[in-house]
């Protein structure tokens, strides 16, 4: 198997569905994509059943190209990640990792087109975090829940409304941003630079306004990326966290306990905001964006210094703060329900609090004149003397 016919599999798998988010390639199965969020096989020819052990390194190792630090990466830690180019028809995030002795081959799609704000529909409190000149956004959610892609929006506006140095620490680099009024530097890990920690101790010294850091992966990551917030930098980043409230805590645990109050204090001066996303099926095919957005007001700050009690939570702060942009993911997703974008069933399926939906659900279906319960035909049984 040689390059062309690795090309050849990649754009097969490409234009045989629409929608199309991931490539796999895994032994024992056929060639597969992730279209809508459902995983379905690609046919091709001349046919392949199911892909061998030979047929799926050789596809590995020729994304590699004998690379050798990705070669160590994936002897010495079992997985290694790259960009690959198919022409100009389309860039991919690889990852290559080893189960059972054998090699497994992830491609996401990465998009050509530099999302906008309103593209995304995105709310407009959106809008003004472009405007914010220091601090700290998160963009939280699980993988594939397009992540990226709100944070390459929001530095698209930054793009166009700001005349400001712009340096993103990515691996890989996802959104290709062409100058506007800013001035892009995007750093690939392994190419320009060897660790996201490294990499933003690097980036002080590069005069930027505004940092871009793929993910906060570890405490000293963390570290410098609170004392950029904190000496004037805006710092964009990444948590692979569900809500709010589980993303302070997740990052109070990356510090020792006997710092939690200095880490608190650190927090309240330096948060903006916390974006939280799921990414939900949507009625009629594709997906469709549930986000929950924190942002800072008094309350915000008091829970984050003193943290959760019963009766005072981040999910009762957010829903009560909706006059200044916040919204939880169950306010969110009654919202989509109500513009039949989504489903019943889905809607339950990712809630936060199953009774708060149940009780929104009921209002919407009594506003639209639909039944509120599947029980009918009561009547009292009056007892004759």
């Amino acid at each position: 198997m040689k390059q062309p016919e690795i090309d050849y599999w990649i754009t097969s798998m490409l234009e045989t569905y629409g929608s199309v988010s991931d490539l796999n390639v895994t032994v024992g199965k056929p060639l597969q994509v992730e279209s809508s969020g459902q995983l379905v096989p690609v046919p091709i020819e001349p046919e392949v059943p199911e892909l061998t052990p030979f047929q799926a390194e050789v596809f590995a190792l020729n994304l590699i190209g004998g690379d050798p630090r990705l070669l160590t990466d994936l002897v010495k830690t079992g997985s290694c990640d790259l960009s690959y180019w198919l022409g100009r028809k389309a860039r991919f995030r690889v990852n290559i990792f080893s189960q059972k002795n054998n090699y497994t081959t992830i491609l996401r799609k990465l998009e050509t087109t530099i999302p906008t704000i309103d593209m995304l529909g995105l709310p407009d409190i959106f809008h003004k975090m472009a405007e914010e000149k220091n601090g700290l956004i998160l963009v939280t959610g699980s993988t594939g829940s397009g992540k990226s892609t709100t944070l390459a929006a929001l530095l698209n506006k930054i793009n166009e409304d700001k005349s400001v140095h712009v340096v993103t620490l990515e691996d890989p680099v996802e959104f290709v941003h062409p100058h506007k009024r800013a001035t892009f530097n995007q750093r690939e890990l392994g190419n320009d630079y060897d660790s996201f920690s490294s990499g933003l101790r690097a980036a002080l010294r590069q005069a930027p306004k505004v940092i871009l850091v793929g993910e906060m992966r570890d405490r000293v990551t963390m570290e410098i990326g609170l004392a950029a917030a904190e000496t004037g930098h805006l710092v964009l980043s990444t948590l692979h966290t569900v809500d709010a409230g589980q993303t302070i805590n997740r990052i109070l645990g990356m510090f020792d306990q006997t710092e939690e109050v200095q880490v608190r204090n650190r927090l309240v001066d330096t948060i903006r905001y916390i974006v939280c996303q799921r990414l939900l099926p949507k009625v009629g095919g594709g997906r469709v964006a549930a986000l929950e957005i924190m942002g800072m007001n008094l309350r915000t700050k008091d829970l984050i210094q003193n943290g959760e009690t019963e009766g005072k939570t981040f999910y009762e702060v957010i829903e009560s703060a909706t006059a200044f942009g916040m919204q939880t993911f169950d306010q969110h997703i009654l919202r989509l329900f109500n513009e039949s974008k989504v489903s019943e069933e889905t809607t339950f399926a990712y809630c936060t609090r199953k009774t708060a939906i149940s009780r929104g659900l009921d209002m919407i279906k009594r506003e639209r004149g639909e039944e509120t319960s599947e029980i009918t035909d009561l009547s009292i049984d009056w007892k004759e003397e």
